[in-house]
């Protein structure tokens, strides 16, 4: 319908609108300037806690009556923080189903003990169920709860099953103290009498959801990165000082523990070698940016260690290790991460693998080889950092726990030592 006008007053106007300048609309558009609302940030889950599983075997394991009607109550550290959180269970290395009845996650009283905040008590469910099943080798993650934890927090989880597995996946060098008893208890304020075993079981993982945590850093390593040497409940491994400094920082980055004792590059010996575990340890967590290989000296001992090889023997595990770690990087690179090698740390001395010039010029190969521009896309020198400037094939004294292989009283520095700028 065409536009009709009542008066000439109103033509006039509108000739007026029609006719006005350029510069007069911009500084009608200034004068009213249309609001935009910034977008939020979108929320994500981001992996918080994680440890390395393997097969629970001689020492590490639980008798089955221990764990048949029984509760089991583990401490974890979250490294980063969300408005919810989810748990990652594992049966990675069982041979059979593994029946969980009931789950639970709380805030403990301390982290050396099986106290809980009753009032923060909140039951974990698997697609709304409270039991459920995981087939052997398998891992399963519950549902979302509405549990507010920042970084540093503490949380135990409780599981209670019916029935002990045959083959119990677990973490040995957990550092952390867990409490087990009869019957379900899994939202008792205290657990009475427990037993203890400084060890994590049937626990892969804890990840949040929010915009705090923006990812993720995976350091996959040995007992040097798992912690040898430190007391439970201590938390001075050298990835808890770095998780700190993060925190300190304003950087919301969390840290992912992914060191095994006695672990290789090349060969299974304590826990699948480095490349076996990638998949499961580090590709499957979600937000994973970073991945931190410290990886070796283990490879390097075990050459020698029941009897000597020949120089082409020497020769052949060098080329080997450094084929290891640039599969590791291209991997990881396949999946966007940035890969940062960690030298080499010097184990002159040791008595387990009596290494000799042949060791320590491997030793020095290798890490010539991390060194070399073009193949990590970062490192930290933990050698130059631990070695005695003296004796450049031994720990400094300061730092060596007398094994001359563990810098356990370094721990804590090494944490200290790395670059932040690495992880922006």
């Amino acid at each position: 319908m065409p536009i009709r006008f009542s008066s000439a007053a109103a033509l006039c106007a509108l000739a007026v609108l029609s006719f006005a300048t350029p510069m007069e609309g911009m500084a009608r558009a200034r004068a009213h300037p249309v609001a935009t609302a910034k977008p939020a940030p979108a929320k994500q889950w981001v992996a918080a806690w994680a440890t390395s599983t393997m097969i629970a075997e001689g020492n590490n394991t639980l008798p089955a009556e221990d764990l048949t009607d029984a509760t089991l109550r583990q401490i974890v550290r979250v490294t980063s923080g969300g408005d919810r959180i989810r748990i990652r269970l594992s049966n990675a290395f069982g041979t059979q189903p593994l029946q969980i009845a009931a789950v639970s996650v709380a805030r403990p009283k301390t982290n050396a003990g099986a106290a809980v905040d009753p009032a923060t008590v909140h039951a974990v469910t698997f697609e709304g169920q409270a039991a459920v099943t995981i087939p052997a080798g398998a891992d399963y993650v519950s549902d979302p709860v509405d549990m507010p934890v920042k970084g540093l927090d503490d949380l135990a989880i409780s599981i209670y099953q019916p029935d002990a597995p045959q083959v119990l996946t677990s973490h040995p060098g957990s550092r952390a103290t867990s409490y087990f008893v009869h019957g379900n208890h899994v939202s008792d304020a205290d657990l009475t009498t427990p037993k203890t075993a400084d060890r994590w079981y049937e626990i892969a993982g804890l990840e949040v959801e929010g915009t705090q945590t923006l990812g993720a850093i995976a350091i996959v390593g040995d007992s040097i990165t798992d912690g040898y040497g430190v007391k439970p409940n201590t938390n001075l491994r050298w990835p808890d000082a770095l998780m700190a400094r993060l925190q300190a920082a304003g950087m919301p980055l969390s840290v992912l523990n992914f060191g095994i004792g006695g672990n290789r590059l090349l060969l299974d010996g304590l826990g699948p070698n480095a490349l076996a575990r990638l998949n499961r340890d580090v590709f499957s967590q979600p937000g994973v940016k970073y991945l931190v290989v410290f990886e070796g000296v283990n490879d390097l001992g075990t050459l020698t260690r029941d009897a000597p090889v020949s120089p082409e023997g020497h020769a052949a595990l060098v080329t080997r290790m450094e084929q290891s770690y640039r599969q590791l990087i291209d991997q990881a690179h396949t999946h966007g991460l940035r890969v940062i090698g960690a030298t080499i740390t010097p184990y002159m001395g040791n008595t387990y693998y009596h290494p000799d010039a042949s060791n320590e010029a491997d030793r020095q190969a290798i890490n010539a080889w991390i060194r070399t521009p073009g193949r990590f896309d970062a490192i930290i020198d933990f050698d130059a950092f631990a070695h005695d400037p003296a004796k450049p094939d031994q720990l400094l004294p300061a730092y060596d726990s007398g094994d001359h292989l563990h810098p356990v009283a370094g721990y804590p520095a090494m944490g200290n030592y790395v670059d932040l700028k690495l992880f922006k």
